[in-house]
Order: structure tokens, then sequence, then C-alpha cells
């Protein structure tokens, strides 16, 4: 596909969100990744949902430019062609359950063994030591094991992220851990074995609060849209019913604020609001002052208002807004992909190179490419139908 990973092997032994988000981007750079699926159905993602034409949004989403092979790990000849893949891989991931991928030979000691070059990355829950090493560790269950939940909701109820956000930081991770490793192995020539925790990679994520809350310090306070600590930065309503997103942070922005956008100069002499502290301690003074200055104005008059005064503001979009969202148009983000459903739109991978853009990728269908793997592994056509009669792929 060329990119700047155009030569680097990547066998995937994963489902799901973190670790298939991890070499997602890895093929994006042009890595060839080959994602291990089970005959039949393939990973699980595949059937969270059909809203992408039949296909499932968290796969499409995960797994485009792969190439899949189906291949029953169970039986000893899908074994033979682990082995053989392992073999040549430059890097294996994997996020199986707990103790799964020693079981199947790919323990680092079993891979370094055969490929000392190997860069073996393991994606779990909760790392592999201590006493939650065999918990399950569901994203929900690590939001709520790392704390989010306890700063994300309203004061009345605690409510998680929106996305998969603690699968997302694990692959993250992941993904920098494992080009960090390429790097060092070209001038080193040495694999390792990269370890990442989904809690532990959360957990980095919730340096804020931690450090908010040092000694025994009371916790940041959940707040819904609006900061916990910063005022006013959150939503507003306007005179036309729309909702709009604003944030000032420091004296000149709440000066500017003040006399451009408030149009109440005098509030700057305010003793409740003269440092970022007292307006986020005096928000409940602060707010009405706001929502009289915008009952009366529509949303786009407040965002020329703030654009003017150099205020940050934001529109509170929905989905539909953001497939159509002007500023991804002008800055050509958009491209095609071919999937099983056929065409379908897709972000390019954030990070751009003036001279250079790799193809987009295609999501693969389950086992799609298990003969041209087998192929480049050395198995012949009749080989290959004799492991497709015994389902072995």
């Amino acid at each position: 596909m060329g990119g700047i990973l155009s030569g680097v092997t990547v066998v995937a032994l994963e489902h799901v969100i973190a670790a298939p988000f991890a070499t997602r981007h890895l093929a994006d750079l042009g890595a060839r990744v080959i994602k291990i699926e089970r005959p039949g159905g393939g990973d699980f993602a595949r059937g969270y949902d059909k809203r992408v034409r039949g296909l499932a949004s968290h796969f499409v989403w995960t797994n485009r430019g792969k190439q899949s092979i189906a291949l029953d790990l169970k039986a000893p000849e899908g074994l033979e062609i682990l082995d053989r893949l392992v073999r040549r891989a430059d890097v294996v991931i994997q996020n199986l359950a707990p103790g799964a991928a020693a079981r199947l030979g790919a323990s680092y000691e079993t891979l370094a063994a055969k490929n000392p070059a190997v860069i073996l990355c393991e994606i779990s829950g909760y790392g592999e030591a201590g006493p939650y090493s065999e918990k399950k560790a569901y994203d929900l269950l690590v939001q709520s094991e790392a704390g989010l939940l306890s700063v994300t909701g309203t004061p009345d109820e605690v409510v998680k992220a929106g996305i998969s956000i603690a699968d997302i930081a694990a692959g993250m991770y992941a993904y920098s851990s494992i080009l960090a490793a390429l790097y060092d192995r070209v001038r080193t020539g040495r694999g390792r074995r990269i370890e990442i925790s989904m809690l532990e990679a959360l957990a980095e994520w919730m340096g804020f609060p931690l450090y908010y809350t040092l000694d025994g310090q009371a916790p940041p306070p959940r707040s819904g849209a609006s900061h916990a600590t910063i005022y006013p930065y959150g939503p507003f309503k306007c005179g036309d019913g729309r909702t709009i997103m604003m944030g000032l942070q420091n004296e000149p922005e709440w000066a500017a604020f003040c006399d451009q956008v408030l149009e109440r100069p005098e509030l700057k002499a305010d003793p409740r609001f003269q440092s970022p502290v007292l307006r986020a301690t005096n928000r409940a003074a602060l707010q009405p002052v706001i929502d009289e200055a915008f009952a009366e104005v529509p949303a786009a008059a407040v965002v020329a208002r703030l654009d003017a005064a150099g205020i940050g503001n934001a529109t509170v979009n929905e989905m539909r807004d953001v497939w159509a969202h002007p500023q991804l148009q002008a800055r050509d983000r958009w491209r095609e992909m071919a999937s099983p459903a056929g065409p379908l739109p897709t972000l390019r991978l954030p990070g751009s190179w003036t001279d250079e853009e790799a193809p987009v990728g295609a999501v693969p269908a389950v086992g799609e490419h298990t003969d041209l793997v087998l192929a480049d592994l050395g198995y012949s056509r009749e080989e290959i139908a004799r492991l497709r009669a015994r389902r072995v792929v």
C-alpha cells in the first residue's frame, strides 16, 4: 500500500477495540497487518450492530487496511500456520484473555526464541500481575475503576464517556509504544515486549483530577457539560433556543468578554469575578448575568461577538453535523474506502504529510485474505484446499 511503515508486518491476535484500534493506525501508515479471526463469525465486534449498511460500526471504524485470515487456533494445523506467521513478523499484538496467548505459543519467551527481533505488544485490562489481573475488563468497567465516572456527569448522576475511551487510551499507547520499539530496533536490532494495561492508560489520562485531589483534597465536582473548575466554560442557551459552547481562561479574555460580548464593562471591577478561582466559586451569581445577556440574542450573533472578542467557542454538534462539518470539508479530510458493503466514507489518519499520503485500505470480510496469506507462507493450492476441507481455515 505504500506509506512510511511499508515493509513492516504485524500479526494481530486481536478482537473488539483496543488492539484493533492500534493496528488500524499502523495499517494506515502502510504496515501489513494480518488479522487472525475465528472461522465463521470472526472478530466479536463484527456482530455488535449492522448500522453501516449491514456492517458493524465498531468494526468498520477499527479495521480498515488489514488482511483477514480465518484460522482455527484450536487445531494443530492452525497453530502451525500461526507459528509460520510469527516467525516472519516484525510485530505481534494481542489482547486475548489472560493467559490465552501463552497457551497458543505466543508468549514473548516463545516468540523471541523463534524470532529474536520480534516486538510483542500485549494489551490487557489490568496487567499481568496484581489482584485484578484475572478480572474481566470491559471499557465501562475500566472507566469506573479509573475514577472517570466520579468526575463525569451531573451532581446527581455519574455518566460514562460516550465512546470507548479506556480502549482508545490503551490502543493509542500501544500504537505509540510500537512505533518507539520499531525505532529502537533500527538502532539496536533488538526486539522487546510491551505491556499495556487499560487501567494504567486511562489512569494516566486522569492526571488533572488526581493531582486536584492530592493529599485528600475534595474532588472536582461533576458539572455536566460545564468545566468543573473554570467558569464560564461550558454550554449556554441563546435567544433562538440554540446552545453554544464557550470558554475563557484568563484575565484579558474576561475583560474582552465583559466589554464586547456581555456589553457590561462594569463587571470587570466586580470583586466576585476578578480571578478564575473567584469566577468559578461564584458561578451561581455569574450565570444569571450571562443568561440575561444572551436571552434575546440568536446563537449566530453570540458566536459573532465571541469571535470578535477572541473568546473560544463552538457549536454543540450532533453526528449529522460532524459528517458535514465545514472545517473537515475544507481540510479535505474525507476519503473513500472499500468494504464488503461497498464504498464507505472515512476520515484520513490524523497527522498529515504534505509530500505523501498512503492509500486508504479496505475493511476486510472474514477470512478474505486467507488464501493470499497462506500462499505467502508457502502453502500450495492443494494444501489450502485440504485445510479448508478440515475447517482449519
